[in-house]
């Protein structure tokens, strides 16, 4: 049996001190890996159903072969995993701020990190992702400035009122979202995870800026509480070209 407790690494980061944890959950025996934001709990390996759910379902609105995702955050690397899954999909970058996370992930310190730079198709782009949705020049990808994309998945803040950092406030507003749609294609799909239940009001914010948007509950059992909870998924897509019928 592994070692009850372990924390695996902990840096200084421009938004607080970051670190990594190993603790061994005896009620269910296995490991769960936690990355922390100073007190702060950002992600945990025992609760993935909707960051999985995320690439899944923005893949599937994605439409053709040979599919060009970007996604939003690295954390613990499932969302990125389970894109890399889905056979459509020719292309991946995921775009995260903090050097330490994807260390994690190149040095094989997470258990998923061999599995996302083994694959040729995925690619690692340190930055602000809200700063890059607002560049309307460079866009997602450093080494192919003005890149679009075919899904844009984000799992960065808690939800679209729960922020890590207030500087990503305006991500969520018309104008911010609208940044997004320079950098995708026609019929482009955006997706955004939410630890909260469906919110009305953020639906019909993304349908201000969107030809179509909905959201998806993912319900799963929480093993700790013995209990059902709902997160979500938001889902919105881009108009056809002008002139082109949706």
């Amino acid at each position: 049996m592994s070692a009850l407790f372990e924390e695996l690494d902990y840096r200084p980061t421009p938004i607080g001190a970051l670190s990594l944890r190993r603790r061994r959950e005896l009620a269910l025996g296995v490991d769960v890996f936690e990355i922390k934001l100073g007190e702060e709990f950002l992600m945990s390996s025992l609760f993935t159903a909707s960051e999985i759910a995320l690439a899944r379902l923005g893949v599937a609105a994605a439409e053709g072969d040979r599919l060009d995702v970007v996604v939003g955050g690295l954390g613990l690397g499932y969302t990125a995993q389970a894109v890399l899954e889905e056979e459509r999909v020719g292309s991946l970058v995921v775009v995260e701020m903090l050097e330490p996370v994807i260390d994690w992930h190149r040095s094989g310190l997470l258990p998923v990190g061999p599995r996302l730079t083994g694959d040729p198709r995925c690619r690692f782009a340190q930055g602000d992702f809200f700063a890059m949705a607002a560049d309307g020049q460079v866009g997602f990808d450093p080494e192919a400035p003005g890149r679009r994309f075919d899904a844009v998945l984000v799992d960065i803040d808690h939800s679209p009122e729960a922020l890590l950092d207030p500087r990503s406030a305006s991500f969520y507003q018309p104008e911010g979202l609208r940044g997004v749609l320079t950098h995708m294609k026609p019929r482009g799909v955006f997706g955004l995870w939410s630890n909260d239940a469906p919110d009305a009001r953020f639906t019909r914010r993304l349908s201000e800026v969107f030809a179509e948007a909905w959201a998806e509950p993912v319900v799963f059992h929480n093993p700790l509480q013995d209990k059902p909870f709902t997160q979500t998924v938001y889902l919105a897509r881009a108009g056809a070209p002008s002139g082109e019928v949706a």
